[in-house]
């Protein structure tokens, strides 16, 4: 299931690649941490590997390690929150920050803080449109993606009462 999960995540975000920094890898990744709690990691490792074999290994690639089992980390976090708005912020700020979390990589291997500032500052359109994305497929989809994910799991969420 979570390797589908994976899979589900990379599809997804092939299917929207014609619109810059639009997708639904958070929502999903949420939704992943909500149901399978820590084992979403796998599910982000299977997503991560297919990112790297089927576009290349780039330096790009390596800060995807860190960023996306990141957004696991803070969606466990509030994995007790319910309200799709709530999850909708967290999304839009992910999605604000990933692209400085991603320059990280740039500031260790190869161009100390100029690098860093100019990539950062160059991706602000980028990141907006990130964070807007995110925050829009987020608030639309968690509810119905909850349903969905809850129907075929059979069970719902720890968190939940019956």
């Amino acid at each position: 299931m979570l390797a589908l999960m994976g899979a589900l995540i990379f599809t997804a975000k092939w299917a929207l690649s014609s619109l810059p920094n639009i997708n639904v890898n958070s929502v999903l990744i949420i939704l992943a941490a909500i149901f399978f709690g820590w084992r979403a990691m796998y599910a982000v490792a299977v997503y991560v590997a297919l990112e790297g074999l089927i576009f290349g290994g780039g330096i790009w690639w390596f800060g995807y390690l860190y960023t996306w089992p990141l957004l696991v980390a803070i969606a466990m976090l509030f994995r007790k929150n319910d309200s799709a708005l709530i999850w909708a912020v967290i999304a839009a700020i992910f999605g604000f920050c990933f692209g400085p979390l991603m320059y990280l990589e740039y500031f260790a291997i190869n161009g100390g803080w100029e690098m860093f500032f100019s990539m950062w500052v160059s991706g602000i359109p980028y990141d907006l449109a990130h964070c807007g994305g995110n925050f829009v497929l987020t608030l639309i989809l968690y509810r119905p993606l909850y349903k969905v994910m809850e129907r075929f799991l059979g069970t719902p969420p720890p968190h939940r009462t019956a």
